[in-house]
C-alpha cells in the first residue's frame, strides 16, 4: 500500500507538466498568470511583529552592532547614542588631565592595572548648581571619564558672567539639546506661582494662635474665637495645599534641582547631595536612581531609598536632582577586544597563581 501510495505521489508532478498542446498555454490564460513570483516573505513584511518577536530583536534598536569581517568586531556592541554631539568640548570648562600610571610621589604602584591609554581632558561639573533661574540644554556630550553623558547648560541671566554663563551638569535620561531646566536650591523665587494667584508666602508655616488676645475670665468669648482660629487654620491648609501641588506640577521635571521636602515621596532623583550646602554625590553614575521612599511633616529627615536596598535618612533641606541618570545602557556594553581597554588606561590582570614563586 505505501509502494503504491508512493509512486502516485512521484508520479503527480508529471500531471503537471505544461506541454505545448496545453490549454494553459494559450494567450488569455498566460495574462492571467502573473509574471513574477511572490513569496511568503513578503505577506510576512506586511504583518505587524508580535510582542515576542518585538523583544527578541529589541537588542538591535538599542546597540550597534557590526559586521564579523575582524575577530576584533566580531563582539563590539555599544548603545545606539544618536543625540550626542560629536564636537570637542568647551574649552573654558576643561582641565588638563596628568597621569601617573597608579604610582604615588615615590614611584611606587599603589593601584595596580592602571597606566597608558588615551589622552583625556577632565570636564569641570557643576554638582551644587547654586544658580537659579532658567537654564537652556545647549547639547549632550560624551565625557572619558565618566560612564553618564553630561549637558553643557547656558544661563538666560544677562547678569551672569564667566562660570554663571555655561556650565556641565550629568544629564538626566530622556535629556535632549533645547530642554529647559531650573535650580531652586536657594528657594521658590518670587513671583514663581504669581500667574495661578498663589504667593510664595503660602509655603510658610501656619500662624499659631495668639494665647494673650483672649481673656480667660470670659468663657462665652473663647468658643467663637476657637471656632475662628479652626476655620483660618482649616482654609491655611487648604491654600497650602493647593500651592504645593501647583509647585509641584512646575517644578518636578528631570533636570531640575530641589529640597528634598520639597519631593513627593516615590520620585526618581540622583545626584544627591548630604549636606544643604554640599554638592552632589550620591547617584552619578549611568543608570543610578534613588528614590525617596517616607518624609514625615515638620520631621528632620526624608527618607531615600539607594539602589544597593540601604534606605539612608537625609537632611530635608538636601537637594537632589530629579530624574534617573543617562546612559543605562552603558553596563549591557561590550569592548569586544583586550585592546580596547588598553584605549581606556587599563592594564592586563594577572592571577597570582599564574605568576613565579
Amino acid at each position: 500500500m505505501f509502494a503504491a501510495l508512493r509512486r502516485t505521489c512521484l508520479a503527480a508532478p508529471s500531471s503537471l507538466y505544461l506541454g505545448p498542446s496545453s490549454s494553459l498555454r494559450s494567450p488569455a490564460t498566460r495574462s492571467r498568470i502573473p509574471s513574477t513570483r511572490t513569496y511568503v516573505t513578503e505577506i510576512w513584511k506586511n504583518t505587524k511583529s508580535s510582542e515576542l518577536t518585538t523583544a527578541l530583536i529589541r537588542t538591535k534598536d538599542l546597540y550597534k552592532t557590526y559586521k564579523p569581517i575582524t575577530p576584533s568586531i566580531r563582539h563590539l556592541r555599544r548603545p545606539l547614542n544618536p543625540h550626542l554631539y560629536t564636537g570637542r568640548p568647551l574649552r573654558s570648562l576643561t582641565l588638563a588631565k596628568r597621569k601617573n600610571g597608579g604610582r604615588n610621589a615615590y614611584g611606587r604602584i599603589t593601584v595596580r592595572h592602571r597606566g597608558g591609554g588615551h589622552k583625556r581632558r577632565i570636564r569641570v561639573l557643576d554638582y551644587k548648581r547654586e544658580e537659579g533661574g532658567v537654564h537652556d540644554v545647549v547639547r549632550i556630550e560624551y565625557d572619558p571619564n565618566r560612564s553618564a553623558h553630561i549637558a553643557l547648560l547656558f544661563n538666560r541671566d544677562k547678569k551672569a558672567v564667566g562660570a554663571g554663563r555655561w556650565s556641565y551638569i550629568i544629564a538626566t535620561e530622556g535629556m535632549r539639546a533645547g530642554d529647559e531646566v531650573q535650580s531652586f536650591r536657594r528657594g521658590i523665587p518670587e513671583g514663581f506661582l504669581d500667574d495661578y494667584g498663589v504667593k510664595t508666602s503660602s509655603f510658610a508655616p501656619a500662624p499659631k494662635p495668639n494665647p494673650s488676645s483672649s481673656d480667660p475670665s470670659s468663657p462665652s468669648q473663647e468658643e467663637p474665637d476657637a471656632e475662628a482660629a479652626a476655620a483660618a487654620a482649616a482654609a491655611f491648609a487648604s491654600t497650602q495645599n493647593l500651592a504645593l501641588g501647583l509647585l509641584r506640577s512646575k517644578t518636578l521635571k528631570p533636570g531640575n534641582v530641589l529640597p528634598l521636602h520639597l519631593i513627593p515621596p516615590g520620585t526618581v532623583i540622583n545626584t544627591i547631595s548630604l549636606s544643604p550646602t554640599g554638592p552632589g554625590i550620591l547617584c552619578r553614575s549611568a543608570g543610578s536612581f534613588g528614590q525617596v521612599v517616607a518624609m514625615e511633616e515638620g520631621a528632620r529627615y526624608v527618607q531615600v531609598r539607594l539602589q544597593s536596598g540601604e534606605v539612608r535618612k537625609i537632611l530635608r533641606d538636601c537637594c537632589a536632582t530629579i530624574g534617573k541618570v543617562s546612559n543605562p545602557l552603558w553596563k549591557n556594553r561590550s569592548l569586544g577586544k583586550a585592546g580596547r581597554k588598553r584605549w581606556l588606561g587599563i592594564r592586563p590582570s594577572v592571577r597570582g597563581v599564574a605568576m613565579n614563586a
